[in-house]
Formats: structure tokens, C-alpha cells, sequence
């Protein structure tokens, strides 16, 4: 057949392979380029923020994409329930990726993690002040958290996540509660809350790690940067949340054997590392460290809650968003 043809093929021939991918290709050429020097196999990059669906879904049968690499799970889980998707059985993938950071149907599969973590003013909160989630709704916190959005992807997520641990009542009551301690309207993304909390209109900020990192490398925003540290807060008898960046072959991937060939690579520890690494971001491999920089932000313990159980409850999550009116301040 074909595909046997294919996989039996040297590596020499003019073999390709296309990644949808809702992060820069700049950002993947280190590992794009190491995956064609490994195997022959070219790599194609389309970088699409916005309407990968609506596209996939028109393209059809017809779509070149082989690959699919998102930065959220909440994005992986729509592609998937948009039947773009394909079930993918690899032991050197299942091998790589820990079970929490795979879909259990093997749609897709995690390369690296960020935390949802505090942001905390350097000068005006001490240490332990914040160790929970749950104690974001502490009235001690009145007036002193900024945080984007409350329908972002990221802060439905961690949402979700408190639905997951202590059920959509303890939830919604928890978003109330952070909503009363809110000093302002939730505006702008996360390297704006700690800008304010730089400016002093805030304590605690709600952010992603690998903002961090960005920011130290910006002149500007490198003061923002300074003035706070990062602290890793944890669910009442989990760990802390982690969202995950991710890749799934394609449906109709016009190049099967290329697809998974690439995923193992994308997937194996080394890969993991180079990957986090331009991103701030931590890999997820065991053995595998996150860079300096990333590594001197501090350890914590992933809460090891399956990324798709938490994802079942977006839904849920925005819902209750929108009945506690949290983003009008």
C-alpha cells in the first residue's frame, strides 16, 4: 500500500510534513530543524491564531494539515470535539508524556506546562501570605488582586479546575469571593497585572509563569518584572494548576507516518526541553529540567487532576463566570 511505501521509504526522499500551529514558527524552528536533520523530512509551519477550526472544518478532507499544536487545553479539547482529530497509539509517546498530560482517548498529547500562578508584590506581601487558590477569597485580600479577564481561556481553566476539586456551588462561591477582592475591573492580559502591581494598585496578580520571562527580556516591562516574585499557590489537597501546550495529528493528515514521527520527536525529552525552553515554559518528560531561568522561579507540584477531567467543566466554568458578573467590577 501507500502508507506501507511510505514508512518503508529511506529518509533521503522528498518527504514533508504540516504543522497548524497557533505558536510562532520561530519559536518551533530550533526543533523543526533538528526533526529534517534527523529524518530528511521537511517541516512546514502555517502559524494560525485565530479560526483553526472554522478553517479545518472547510478545508475537509482536503486540509494539509498533518499536525496541530495549540497552547491551552481548553483549545485541544475543542479541536477534538470538532472531530478534527485522530487517535494516535505510540508506547515511545505514552512513554514520554505522564498519563495527566495526555488525553485518555490518545487525541493528543502534552509537550510542555506553565503554572497559573500569584504574581506577588515584593514589598507588600510576605512570605506564605498565599498558599491556596481557595484563599484568593479571603477577605484579608480585599481590594488587592488584579487579574484579566474571568472569561479568558486561562482563568476559565482555572475555574474549571476549582469545579473539578470542590464541585460548581464551592466554585462559584470562590469566584464571588475573588470578585469582592478585586482592587479593579478585570482588564488587559497578565503582564498588565503586574505592571499594576508595580504602579501599587494591586498586591497579587494572576498570571502564567513564562510571563516572567518575557518580561525580564523587555526593556520596559523588565521593571514590572523586579518588583514582584512568584508565588506557587496550591488547591486544598492538590497541587498547583498547569496548563499545557499540546500537539494532535490531524484527521485527515494527507502525511500519517511523517505526523507521528514527528509527535514521537516533539514528545521525546530532549525535544520537551528545547521546546520549554523557548517558551518559559517546563517540560514534562521524566528526567527533564526546565531552564535556568525557569528553574530559579522556584519548585512546585503539578496537581495531577487529568487535563481533559478538568476541561469537561469549561463549560460549567464560563457559566458561572457570567452569573457572578466578574468581569464588572
Amino acid at each position: 500500500t501507500a502508507l506501507c511505501t511510505l514508512i518503508a521509504a529511506p529518509a533521503v526522499v522528498a518527504d514533508e510534513v504540516n504543522i497548524y500551529s497557533y505558536r510562532q514558527p520561530e519559536l518551533l524552528r530550533p526543533l523543526t530543524d533538528a526533526f529534517t536533520t534527523q529524518t530528511g523530512i521537511d517541516v512546514n509551519v502555517a502559524y494560525i491564531d485565530k479560526g483553526l477550526i472554522e478553517r479545518m472544518k472547510a478545508e475537509g478532507k482536503r486540509s494539509p494539515a498533518d499536525v496541530i499544536l495549540t497552547v491551552d487545553i481548553a483549545l485541544l479539547s475543542a479541536i477534538v470535539d470538532a472531530d478534527l482529530t485522530q487517535t494516535v497509539v505510540s508506547d515511545t509517546i505514552n512513554t514520554n508524556v505522564p498519563a495527566q498530560y495526555r488525553d485518555p482517548n490518545n487525541q493528543w498529547f502534552g509537550l510542555s506546562t506553565r503554572a497559573r500562578i500569584a504574581y506577588a508584590s515584593k514589598t507588600r506581601v510576605a512570605d506564605g501570605e498565599l498558599r491556596s487558590y481557595e484563599e484568593l477569597a479571603d477577605p484579608k485580600w480585599s481590594g488587592r488582586i488584579c487579574t484579566r479577564s474571568g472569561k479568558h481561556d486561562y482563568n476559565v481553566a482555572l475555574t474549571s479546575a476549582m469545579i473539578a476539586h470542590h464541585g460548581e456551588a464551592a466554585a462559584k462561591t470562590w469566584l464571588s469571593g475573588v470578585k469582592e477582592n478585586l482592587a479593579r475591573k478585570p482588564q488587559g492580559n497578565d503582564r498588565a497585572q503586574v505592571k499594576a502591581i508595580w504602579a501599587g494598585e494591586c498586591d497579587i496578580a494572576i498570571g502564567n509563569t513564562y510571563y516572567m520571562g518575557q518580561m525580564l527580556l523587555d526593556p520596559e516591562q523588565k521593571e514590572w518584572a523586579d518588583s514582584v516574585r512568584i508565588l506557587f499557590p496550591v488547591f486544598d489537597a492538590g497541587g498547583s494548576h498547569v496548563n499545557v501546550s499540546g500537539v494532535a495529528m490531524a484527521k485527515h493528515a494527507p502525511n500519517p507516518a511523517s505526523a507521528i514521527k514527528l509527535i514521537e520527536f516533539l514528545t521525546s525529552p530532549d525535544a520537551q526541553e528545547i521546546y520549554a525552553s523557548a517558551n518559559f515554559e517546563y517540560p514534562i518528560a521524566a528526567g527533564t529540567q526546565p531552564n535556568d531561568l525557569v528553574a530559579s522561579w522556584g519548585s512546585f507540584v503539578a496537581d495531577d487532576m487529568n487535563l481533559m477531567e478538568i476541561a469537561k467543566y469549561r463549560a460549567d466554568a464560563l457559566r458561572i463566570t457570567e452569573e457572578v458578573d466578574f468581569d464588572n467590577k
